[in-house]
């Protein structure tokens, strides 16, 4: 260790001696290193914020669906034996039923048509739902006598924002009159968007909501998704011959990574400039080994070997690019982390993941890799250097 510490320190000396030489070339290496890493960094948090969307739009990573259509309306009680069945028998332990429908809710300025989703308790752990105040459906909420709904932010304000520890109430009017009791909001899809509600299957049947289109997802896991969506549509279709049943992805995993393209183009100029920058680094540390070929024949006459004076200048070139990517990366740390960057690259986060430390590895390591680049051709000129040289200099 005393050999290659020494050889830092002297690389370190030798930096600080010919600073002003190198420092535009280091300050290119330094922008160019934050840049390929602010890209990694934002192509990662603008991945994970449309990976959370698309979840809670599609489905986690893999959400199957699962139909069965035909010119008839398939027996309703077959095809629920046939959905439980599929779990029990392919071990899938989160599904959910999935209906769109319209009714009426009673609010202080009258009664408004909302938008209601028949779900079961899986669909909050599917769709990723998040929550501004209260909680998601629970196993029991089915069997209140007042059913329970989720409500959107703009249900909420059309019903006076009740306080959510009193269980506020909501009227239902219709043919089966019902109240029920608001436990949850979730935000808008959009701004002004218009009221909208989930509850239960068991809720919408004890109030007389009948669905007009169904559903039923199920998670299953990427690894898995290939062989059950084979497995599971030749299941269905053997128990319904007569219809076309069919499982489908619905994530936005099936389609693959729409951010890679983009990213790898970004990545790829800021490959350029990081190489343009190593070019002026070695252009640079060519000059200074030319002004020191008295000092490194001094030292080949003192007994210093070719592989020391390789080493030594070659790390001269690499510390000052590490000094650079250092610098670099905690720059692209900052710009990514800033509370604005992060609100308009992932607008749909509540809680920003942590800077990926693949991101600041890569910057490092690019900086790095680029110093021994540059500073291998000056390092292979100084080893040439004879005794003789330092008297004619």
């Amino acid at each position: 260790m005393t050999g290659f510490i020494s050889t830092l320190v002297e690389a370190w000396q030798e930096l600080r001696i010919n600073k002003v030489r190198i420092l535009l070339a280091l300050l290119g290496v330094a922008l160019s290193v934050a840049a390929l890493t602010s890209v990694v960094g934002v192509g990662s948090l603008a991945r994970e914020g449309m990976k959370v969307q698309s979840e809670r739009n599609g489905g986690r990573v893999a959400t199957l669906s699962l139909n069965v259509q035909g010119p008839t309306m398939p027996d309703p009680v077959k095809l629920e034996k046939a959905y439980q069945g599929i779990q029990q028998r392919y071990g899938i332990t989160t599904s959910t039923h999935v209906s769109q429908t319209q009714t009426g809710f009673q609010f202080p300025r009258g009664v408004t048509t909302v938008n209601v989703t028949i779900v079961d308790v899986g669909y909050g752990v599917i769709h990723r739902v998040p929550l501004q105040q209260g909680s998601w459906f629970a196993a029991d909420d089915g069997k209140r006598l007042a059913p329970a709904v989720v409500v959107s932010e703009s249900f909420y304000n059309q019903a006076g924002r009740p306080n959510l520890t009193t269980h506020p109430t909501v009227s239902i009017p219709g043919d089966q009159p019902a109240t029920a009791v608001i436990i949850g909001v979730v935000p808008d899809s959009y701004p002004d968007s218009p009221p909208s509600a989930f509850i239960l299957a068991e809720g919408a049947a004890m109030t007389g909501i009948k669905p007009q289109m169904s559903e039923f997802k199920i998670w299953v896991g990427e690894a898995q998704a290939g062989a059950l969506t084979a497995a599971i549509t030749a299941d269905l279709q053997g128990q319904f011959p007569d219809y076309y049943a069919h499982a489908n992805r619905m994530d936005y995993a099936a389609w693959g990574d729409p951010l890679a393209p983009v990213q790898m183009v970004v990545g790829g100029v800021a490959g350029l400039v990081l190489l343009l920058g190593a070019v002026g680094m070695l252009n640079i540390s060519m000059v200074t080994v030319r002004y020191r070929v008295r000092e490194i024949g001094i030292r080949r006459s003192f007994g210093a070997t070719s592989g020391r004076i390789f080493v030594g200048v070659m790390m001269e070139s690499v510390v000052a690019t590490a000094v650079a990517g250092l610098a670099g990366v905690m720059l692209a740390v900052a710009v990514v982390k800033h509370p604005w960057i992060e609100s308009k690259v992932a607008p749909g986060l509540t809680e920003y993941p942590a800077f990926p430390i693949e991101a600041a590895l890569m910057g490092f390591g690019a900086a790095v890799l680029v110093g021994a680049l540059a500073g291998a051709i000056p390092a292979l000129v100084a080893v040439r250097v004879k005794v003789i040289d330092a008297i004619r200099f």
